[in-house]
């Protein structure tokens, strides 16, 4: 467009000099001279708007697209009907635009499938550039690295956990580090930092802290189980070597070959029941459901113990609604959630009644048993479905408890879908419960 002004003023200003000398030359031989020189100023004038109009106009477009383009804007295209040079600096432009819209695509799309798979990964990613700065960070690494800024933020932001520090700026250093282990919060992190090539860290985080659990939990367990066997094991040990005298008294070799009897089962039951568990916990096990009916159910297990309840005068009940009288479940399984909490509670309660009870709720049927024993303390109640955990510990050996029985009813109900749930006060008894979803068998 400046051109194209610049050649006109250039036309006006021909004309305006063939006028002046027409005047000066007026009554002059000149004057001959100045129709001609008119019309030849004509003529280059419209010869420059010609020029202006085929040349310099689509230049001045093409200067306008190329700045269009380095702007980013890739969906500007100059048009191709331009004569000479200009049609051809027109087509080069044009493959230039469309080569750079090929390859910002092609960019776009690898930089969506990168952060695709980064955001995918289970381990935490943390991107730091050369200043100092966290360039890219997906959701697992904001989560261990408790962090929600928009990026780029300053590497002052991440966690002040001395081994990461040290580990970041070794990275950022050129140092490769071996994984390091790393406490943020409540979390075990496995932490592995490697330098960029021309310059800039990565920060590879792995969550350790349900790893870091099972290992204490399998600790525990393997402590627990030698714990429990150690007794039975001691207690038939001594008395297997009583027995060994030849003039033992057969009154006592009577009464001590009983108690070896009575030990072995309670270790017959601790395996049997630690078997039962493994399977429960490995998924191994999966409910046999039908329609089943609760109170004959109920009935049977009140039964069994009723022998023991007669010893102490308790009291047995069954208290099943009418509602809740059929359910769909597993029956072997509901059979060992009604043994297993029936024999705990006759085993902790010396006066009183046990109580069996079913009743529908929304969207399914609770079951449990209530009992008049001392009751549990609030503070041991979240943990009376560990494995091993009793809240009287001696008491519970001595009545022949394994300390494996409302473990293997969580799972069992859990199994089913359903949850249990414990409820008790000091001095008035207490009531486990567990609650069976409505399913189809």
């Amino acid at each position: 467009m400046k051109i194209s002004g610049r050649l006109r003023l250039h036309s006006l200003a021909i004309v305006a000099t063939v006028v002046l000398v027409i005047k000066l030359t007026a009554g002059t031989p000149w004057a001959r001279l100045a129709l001609p020189a008119v019309i030849a100023a004509v003529v280059a004038m419209v010869i420059a708007h010609f020029v202006a109009s085929t040349v310099t106009r689509p230049m001045a477009e093409l200067s306008n697209i190329t700045r269009a383009l380095a702007a980013g804007n890739l969906s500007s295209r100059p048009p191709l009907a331009a004569p000479g040079e200009v049609g051809e600096l027109a087509t080069a432009v044009h493959r230039l635009a469309e080569q750079l819209g090929s390859r910002m695509r092609a960019l776009e799309s690898e930089e969506s499938l990168l952060t695709a798979l980064v955001e995918s990964l289970n381990e935490g990613v943390v991107a730091i550039g050369p200043r100092n700065q966290v360039v890219r960070i997906n959701s697992a690494g904001r989560k261990l690295m408790r962090v929600d800024d928009a990026v780029p933020f300053p590497t002052d932001r991440l966690p002040r956990v001395r081994e990461l520090q040290y580990a970041m700026q070794s990275a950022l250093q050129g140092a490769t580090t071996e994984p390091v282990e790393i406490a943020v919060g409540d979390k075990v992190l496995s932490l592995t930092a490697c330098p960029l090539v021309g310059g800039g860290a990565v920060l590879a985080l792995f969550d350790l802290t349900r790893m870091r659990q099972l290992e204490i939990v399998r600790s525990d367990f393997v402590a627990n189980v030698s714990h429990e066997l150690r007794t039975p094991l001691t207690v038939i040990s001594g008395f297997a070597e009583t027995l060994m005298e030849d003039d033992f008294p057969s009154q006592q070799r009577h009464q001590f070959a009983s108690t070896i009897r009575t030990h072995t089962q309670r270790m017959q039951r601790i395996v049997d029941e630690l078997l039962d568990l493994s399977r429960l916990e490995s998924g191994r096990w999966m409910p046999d459901l039908r329609e089943v009916d609760v109170r004959a159910i109920a009935n049977d297990t009140l039964a069994a113990v009723q022998a023991s309840a007669d010893a102490k005068g308790l009291d047995l009940r069954v208290e099943v609604a009418e509602s809740a009288e059929m359910m769909t479940a597993d029956g072997t399984a509901l059979r060992q959630v009604f043994a297993n909490l029936v024999e705990n509670a006759v085993r902790h309660t010396q006066r009183g009644s046990i109580t069996v009870f079913a009743e529908r709720e929304t969207g399914g049927v609770r079951v449990g048993v209530k009992d008049t024993g001392p009751g549990i303390a609030v503070e041991h109640l979240p943990r009376i479905f560990e494995r091993f955990y009793r809240v009287d510990a001696a008491r519970a050996r001595h009545d022949g408890g394994t300390g494996l029985g409302l473990a293997i009813v969580k799972h069992m109900v859990e199994t089913h879908g359903g949850r249990v749930h414990a409820k008790s006060e000091i001095g008035k008894g207490t009531t486990i419960s567990a609650f069976f979803p409505d399913q189809a068998a």
